[in-house]
């Protein structure tokens, strides 16, 4: 009978999942039933990061696309064919922020979004990038990011000389966060199914916050750094920001581990958990989360709706302990160890990346290099009238690893972990820790080396002040910009932190409550470049 017929728009819908939403398992599933294929995933991806990438609103997300990705793809649909699926992540199109090392003959560049690594040439694929091609992923492209991950200089968030200006997609020139800014603009709208980003303080988080996605820094050790352009060995971390908590879980189960070419991975806690068993939406039943409220910032939206949370945390059973403040907050606020430990690192880092590299066609070598190159270069670096500031590199450059910089060490951990992170959780006998993801949030995690996660909160309403950035082209307080919530724990409690998440995720879907605005959203989807 006709009347039993599936409707066409939900059949279509069931065999072609939106991407503008659409997560890693939803579009597993259509390639295992072959619905589609990872050839037609490609193409739908690279035509909706052509309709809004550098043309329509121009939000610059990505650097670079992979010329390799169709034919990788068209491999990874053959192998399922003749021997099955890896996993998961089989034929699953995925971005990579451009400190994230790739395969050179792949064709793609490793750059930190400068010119002066433009060409160079990495002798293999950074860790998480091997991790992720074994599993079956495909690398579609390079994120865009705030240049040298934020460190070059005091410049708008998301700019690079290469990629230009990254622009948040839920208000025209709406600041994106950084420095993993692209990754968080192409997960915000669809570009890919997943995405790598890179954090040092707040760099994973925040875009994430302020792009409506999630995002998971984890502890300083669990996730390789080898292969990954740095700031600090003592705080750089990779780690995934996606549409879901679930996809974000997934993506770390297959980054985490130990490598030999990272020292800090060889202390991991025996074997690691499968974080997707953490996904589990009663967490947060028994659960203490403390409010440090001496770290939270004015800001009557975000502030209302935070506290507005705690509601939502004991409806699920939760205990709230507010306040539960750092014993050392008033002197975690005001410490200046944090800047002098990464000015000291990224110019011994730096170096010792570059040195690494099989080629670098620009010459530079080092710090004092690459400042050079900028002024030499003023006209791709230094633009006018936003953009020409390098004052960190100019810092980083004049320290030196003496009794100063090693006594700025030994704070941080204090702060962060002894009197910080680990006394407020063992003070109030909490499971996490949780604030509002734009401010104050990232510091205990970042100079603590512990996990932060930022999950989707809220919106900026319609009849906000719309605010610009001092001195800068991008709108930091605008109608519809999103902000999130974290939830910060002690060294390797990712299990613990991704089970509340998830949690506090699934009651309150508050990503979904908000699109991007209509010219920031691409129209392409599956369905429209179906192979014949």
């Amino acid at each position: 009978m006709p009347g039993d017929m599936p409707d066409r728009d939900v059949l279509s819908e069931s065999m072609f999942p939106d991407l503008y939403e659409s997560g890693i398992t939803d579009l597993q599933k259509g390639l295992e039933k072959g619905h589609f294929t990872s050839v037609d995933l490609i193409k739908a991806y690279l035509a909706r990061i052509e309709e809004v990438n550098l043309k329509g609103a121009a939000l610059h997300a990505v650097i670079e696309t992979n010329p390799n990705a169709l034919s990788q793809a068209a491999e990874l649909d053959a192998e399922r064919k003749s021997k099955g699926s890896r996993g998961p992540l089989h034929g699953m199109p995925l971005l990579l922020k451009d400190n994230i090392a790739t395969l050179h003959e792949e064709g793609m560049n490793t750059t930190a979004g400068s010119h002066a690594l433009l060409g160079s040439v990495v002798p293999r694929d950074a860790f998480v990038a091997t991790k992720l091609r074994a599993a079956g992923a495909i690398f579609l492209g390079k994120a865009n990011l705030s240049e040298w991950a934020n460190y070059r200089g005091k410049v708008p968030n998301g700019f690079s000389g290469r990629g230009g200006q990254t622009l948040c997609p839920y208000y025209p020139n709406g600041d994106a966060s950084g420095s993993s800014s692209g990754s968080g603009v192409s997960m915000a709208i669809g570009l890919a199914a997943g995405s790598l980003g890179s954090e040092t303080d707040g760099s994973i988080v925040s875009p994430s916050s302020k792009n409506n996605v999630v995002g998971i820094k984890p502890t300083v050790g669990l996730v390789s750094r080898a292969g990954v352009i740095p700031i600090s060995s003592h705080q750089d971390t990779a780690g995934p920001m996606c549409r879901s908590v679930s996809d974000a879980a997934l993506l770390l189960s297959v980054i985490a581990g130990p490598d030999p070419r990272d020292e800090a991975t060889l202390h991991q806690p025996g074997v690691l958990p499968d974080y997707m068993k953490a996904l589990d939406p009663n967490a947060l039943r028994g659960k203490r989360l403390g409010v440090p409220r001496m770290f939270l910032r004015d800001g009557e939206v975000i502030r209302e709706a935070f506290d507005a949370s705690l509601d939502t945390f004991r409806a699920l059973g939760a205990e709230i302990v507010d306040p539960a403040d750092f014993p050392c907050a008033e002197e975690m606020k005001v410490s200046q160890a944090e800047s002098l430990v990464l000015k000291t690192d990224f110019k011994v880092d730096v170096t010792t990346y570059i040195s690494g590299l099989l080629k670098v066609p620009t010459g530079v070598k080092n710090l004092a290099d690459l400042i050079e190159f900028n002024k030499t270069h003023a006209d791709l670096e230094l633009i006018l009238p936003y953009h020409d500031n390098q004052d960190r590199f100019i810092e980083a450059e004049a320290t030196e690893k003496n009794d100063a910089y090693y006594a700025a060490l030994a704070e941080d951990f204090d702060l962060g972990r002894t009197r910080g992170v680990d006394a407020t959780l063992q003070k109030y006998k909490l499971d996490a820790i949780i604030l509002p993801t734009d401010g104050l949030a990232s510091k205990p995690a970042a100079i603590s080396g512990y996990p932060i996660i930022s999950v989707p909160l809220g919106f900026q309403p319609d009849n906000v002040e719309i605010l610009p950035l001092p001195a800068a082209p991008l709108h930091t307080q605008a109608p519809g910009l999103p902000f999130g919530i974290a939830f910060i724990g002690t060294a390797y409690s990712e299990f613990s932190l991704i089970s509340i998440a998830y949690a506090f995720e699934q009651a309150t879907h508050a990503r979904l409550k908000r699109r991007a605005y209509a010219e920031a959203i691409p129209a392409t989807q599956i369905k429209d470049v179906l192979s014949a």
